[in-house]
Parts: structure tokens; sequence; C-alpha cells
């Protein structure tokens, strides 16, 4: 089932992009070239038809990013406090925007994103009553890739700065999140795939170049 125009107008995409890319050699992720774009730039294509609006977290410079075309902010914490911070702050601006329900998060380093991936989401949110959802396939989940409805905004505020060692699946877990499955294509590719390492990128070169 589509989801309704309502909800998506009121649901912004969201790229954490603040991690320190340690396996890159600290390269700035984000702005590595896959296919002549991006890697930003194709999850935020991949986010930006299945949203009302879509922006970056990211720390340091904004101006890397202004060939982007899309709103940046950042967290105010050094790249080695986690994506907990990038989530917090993606509540605070969509907050401030005020027309915004939700979020959905996904990390700056997976090109190939499920085109229903706000839809699955915000569907398990309904039905299970549910204030945050991971993605997941088989048995994993992926926190970052998670839709965060802003009424839990309060209470993340204080998780992050609590005890729960500012890790997305413990803030999760104490917000009673619930996980959207996802199936792997036939193919075999896992639409969360995650460039880790200049051999990842390699890989998903190739999966592009393949169509």
């Amino acid at each position: 089932m589509a989801l309704p125009e309502a909800i998506r107008r009121a649901t912004a995409g969201i790229v954490l992009a603040g991690g320190q890319s340690t396996r890159m050699g600290g390269a700035d992720k984000a702005l590595l070239m896959l296919g002549g774009k991006a890697l930003a730039a194709h999850v935020l294509d991949r986010l930006r038809p299945q949203t009302a609006c879509v922006a970056i977290n990211a720390n340091g410079d904004r101006a890397r990013f202004a060939s982007l075309g899309v709103p940046v902010f950042d967290d105010g914490h050094s790249l080695s406090d986690g994506p907990a911070f990038g989530v917090r702050a993606a509540l605070d601006w969509a907050h401030a925007r005020g027309d915004i329900a939700w979020i959905v998060t996904a990390p700056t380093d997976a090109p190939f994103l499920p085109m229903n991936l706000v839809e699955r989401l915000l569907g398990v949110a309904e039905t299970q009553k549910a204030a945050v959802v991971f993605a997941g396939t088989d048995s994993d989940r992926h926190p970052t890739l998670a839709a965060w409805s802003l009424t839990v905004r309060d209470q993340v505020h204080m998780l992050v700065e609590g005890d729960h060692a500012r890790a997305l699946h413990a803030i999760g877990d104490a917000l009673g999140a619930s996980v959207a499955r996802f199936d792997k294509p036939a193919d075999g590719r896992d639409p969360f795939f995650n460039i880790n390492s200049p051999a990842d990128l390699t890989l998903a070169g190739k999966w592009m170049d393949a169509g």
C-alpha cells in the first residue's frame, strides 16, 4: 500500500554523515564518488521521492556540501561520539521546521536503499503503534536506518545524555522500537549494503555498472 500523501508531506529524510571513515583512511565518505556522483547524493536521491524534504547531518565545514543543494546541520559533537547525536540533532532540526512529524534516517554510505523504505517503516509504525522503527534483514537490525517520531524527541535527548552508551539500538530498545523486515532481492544484493572500505566502493561500482 502506498504511503498516504499527508504522511509523506510530514516526513523528512536525513542523511547521517558524521562518521570518521577510518577504514577509508579518514576520507570524507559522504563525498566519495560512485558512478560519477557523491555517495551522499545517491542516498539523498533515494530518500527525496519518499519524503517531503531531505537534509544532511554533518560536522565540520558545511560549505563542502553546497553542490548538493540541501540543508546541512551539525550536532555539536566530535566525530567519535556516534550517530545518536545525529539523530538527536535531526529531531531538533525537524522540530524547528514545524511541519514534520517523522524523520527517516539513513547513513551516507548506503547507496542502494529500497525505494519503499519510508513506506515500509511508517507502515510498521502505524500497525504496531511504534514511535521508532528500525529497518532489518533476516535477524539483523540497522539502527541508522530508522523512522523516528518527533513525539520521542525529549526522550531521545534524555537517553543520549543518559546511561545508554549513546548507542542507537539501546535508545531504540528503550523506546520500544519495532523492526520492518526487508527481503534481499533475488540477485542477492543487500539493499542496506554499507560502503566501509575501498573494496566495498569497488564492489558497489561493479553493481552499479551491472544495473
